[in-house]
């Protein structure tokens, strides 16, 4: 009976040191997907609104302008770092305005305590308003570092882009765009979060070509 006893106990503490390593993993993997969502849903959101960028026009309030680098955007305080026209507004009765809204990518303060800054989505859903455009701010990522936006041209990748800017040879959507997010856990030397974009939308003009007679 002691011997019984003896090897029940090695048993009892072989299994229960098992079924406490079991739980530990569960809570160290609940906790990292917990962590990994809301970037996955940032990420998601974020390549949604490149996606479905609007092409610009020559003028008009929905002339879908898009801009990267340190811009100012209307109801907005201070710099952005990308302003997009994007077709991904929602369409319901409570909220009688189209699909097109424009949507700002910015970093501001932390105001949990978390080290770094919070990166926010500020959408304008009403662009035909008179006064100034009530803005929604979406916190996305807390404990970032830095975001970058880069346009690329079909040559060469742009810090900045500003289809608004008439000197500029860039007065249309860029062919991709790669967005690099640092967060500030990560450390400065790790590799940033990166996620590249093709655009495939393209103007449309009602311009005409001229055939020869001879052709």
């Amino acid at each position: 009976m002691i011997l019984a006893i003896g090897v029940a106990s090695i048993v009892l503490i072989a299994a229960n040191a098992a079924f406490f390593t079991a739980l530990h993993l569960r809570d160290a993997t609940a906790d990292a997907v917990d962590a990994a969502s809301p970037i996955d849903q940032s990420l998601t959101l974020l390549r949604r609104d490149l996606q479905c960028a609007v092409t610009p026009k020559a003028s008009g309030v929905l002339s879908g302008d898009f801009k990267i680098g340190n811009v100012t955007s209307t109801g907005i305080s201070e710099p952005v770092a990308a302003e997009i026209y994007t077709a991904t507004g929602a369409l319901s009765e409570n909220a009688p305005w189209g699909d097109i809204q424009r949507v700002t990518y910015e970093l501001k303060n932390s105001t949990s305590g978390v080290n770094g800054r919070d990166m926010y989505r500020s959408v304008t859903r009403n662009l035909l308003t008179e006064t100034t455009p009530d803005v929604e701010d979406q916190l996305m990522i807390r404990g970032v570092d830095s975001v970058r936006f880069s346009a690329y041209d079909g040559s060469q990748w742009n810090d900045s882009w500003d289809t608004t800017d008439a000197t500029s040879a860039n007065t249309n959507l860029p062919v991709a765009v790669r967005v690099d997010i640092q967060l500030t856990s990560s450390g400065k030397n790790s590799s940033p979060i990166e996620i590249l974009v093709p655009i495939d939308s393209q103007s449309r003009t009602n311009s005409t070509s001229t055939v020869g007679a001879g052709s």
